[in-house]
């Protein structure tokens, strides 16, 4: 089979590398896109990339780890010299390094606190100290703020001495002599303006920002209603303490997709690909042990019924058609719910007209599944009262399982709790038992016709 070009060029770095060929691994190394140049550097072997290390920089090895997953950089960070760790994590954007630092042990953290230069060090602690998945903790301090007292030529002598170091210069905030935040103009307002008018003349006062103590998933919800590509964070008086960007916020909802995918699942967090079978159990097994008790409370359910089921041995037949399409059905509208939650699609009242949407969809596939079942049941086993009897439990069983899996994260997030908790396990048990319950309710219902 014929290569691509990537496999040839990784040859080639590798082959440079056996070869101790400094100048031209680096000539090639540094010629490729930093997302490349860190797929490259995590498919080496350890030995491979203890080389790579001294061939590298510290700012060059800075836009490497910027490009590695945060649920992969710790080996790679505690592995590399301290010294060389921590003067990489300080050329790094500043809420970057505050990420990776996250990750760490926290006698790791002091001590790259210890070694990295002075300003980044203050940079970095001044952000550490915002509680997780808060917008201060994803907030970066690299932004272009200006007075609005400025005129626009000034403000560009301005501009072209800070844009190095700012992450983005696409939005300049605008500030009084207080620090607080009063104004935004565009990079495109501020380059068409006369050079002599105020800031506070060609500025934006509607100005869209979040507080430093916001829940990171909101502001993602935020700046993708705006579609912004930054958006200033402040504190309770207003005051300017830094900016997030939209490549932030791409982590964000990668990393919130990932949490609600593995509470959906049934699992404490998502297994990672170097993770052994024992931390993969570790994480699985606690929702597996609570599904394994509530599995057993239905299995006492049907004991209760074992009656019932000596006199009409043949509705043991139909129990995992019945609770099969209860977990299906509530999983389906928990999805729906979970999602529509997450987006913010559904303020009070559209919450009650989900509601109201589901159980009239529960309905309508109950009635669909109910009499096609009732009709194969009867044409099957040529027992009209049988079929009517788990035609009826669907269609209970498919409008009360699918109003539960509505319900359910509603009221949790009505309570402030993830809705995501709960899980398609979860529903798909608690589902179980209710349709246990109304198919053998109707059993003993229709036991004078069964017999």
């Amino acid at each position: 089979m014929e290569r691509t070009g990537k496999e040839v060029n990784w040859e080639t770095l590798q082959e440079l590398i056996r070869e101790d060929e400094f100048d031209a691994f680096r000539d090639e190394f540094l010629e490729l896109h930093p997302y490349d140049q860190a797929a490259f550097f995590m498919e080496q072997p350890e030995e491979v990339r203890f080389r790579i290390y001294t061939f590298l920089s510290p700012e060059e090895m800075a836009d490497i780890m910027e490009n590695i997953d945060l649920e992969d950089i710790e080996p790679f960070v505690t592995e590399m010299d301290p010294r060389f760790a921590a003067m990489s994590v300080s050329e790094m954007s500043t809420d970057d390094a505050v990420d990776i630092l996250n990750e760490l042990d926290k006698d790791v953290v002091v001590s790259f606190l210890t070694m990295m230069d002075d300003e980044a060090a203050d940079e970095v602690k001044e952000l550490l100290h915002y509680e997780e998945k808060t917008a201060g903790s994803i907030m970066t301090t690299e932004y272009v703020a200006i007075y609005k007292t400025e005129t626009v030529i000034n403000t560009l002598r301005q501009l072209r001495k800070d844009a190095p170091d700012a992450e983005t210069i696409y939005y300049l905030y605008v500030i009084d002599v207080d620090k607080r935040l009063v104004g935004v103009l565009s990079l495109r307002d501020l380059i068409i303006a006369d050079d002599n008018v105020l800031i506070s003349d060609v500025m934006s006062e509607k100005i869209v920002s979040v507080s430093v103590a916001e829940d990171q998933e909101d502001v993602a919800q935020m700046m993708r209603d705006y579609d912004f590509l930054a958006v200033p964070v402040v504190d309770f008086q207003h005051h300017l303490l830094g900016i997030i960007t939209v490549d932030d916020i791409m982590d964000v909802m990668d990393e919130e997709a990932s949490e609600d995918y593995s509470k959906l699942a049934g699992v404490s967090e998502m297994d990672r690909p170097n993770d052994s079978a024992f931390i993969s159990a570790r994480k699985r097994l606690p929702w597996l042990v609570i599904l394994l008790f509530l599995g057993m409370l239905t299995a006492s359910l049907i004991g209760r019924f074992e009656e019932t089921l000596n006199q009409v041995a043949v509705l043991a037949i139909f129990i995992p058609l019945i609770a099969g399409m209860g977990g299906n059905t509530g999983t389906q509208a928990l999805a729906v719910a979970v999602r529509g939650i997450a987006t913010g699609d559904y303020g009070k009242q559209g919450k009650a007209k989900l509601v109201f949407r589901e159980a009239a969809t529960g309905l309508i596939n109950g009635l669909v599944c109910g009499v096609l079942i009732t009709i194969v049941i009867y044409l099957w086993k040529g027992e009209f009262f049988l079929g009517l009897l788990v035609g009826l439990s669907i269609l209970a069983t498919l409008i009360v399982a699918t109003l539960a899996g509505a319900l359910v994260p509603i009221i949790m997030d009505k309570f402030n709790i993830d809705p995501a908790v709960a899980s398609g396990p979860f529903i798909t048990t608690i589902n179980d038992i209710i349709s246990i319950l109304i198919y053998f309710g109707m059993a003993n219902a229709f036991m004078n016709f069964l017999l």
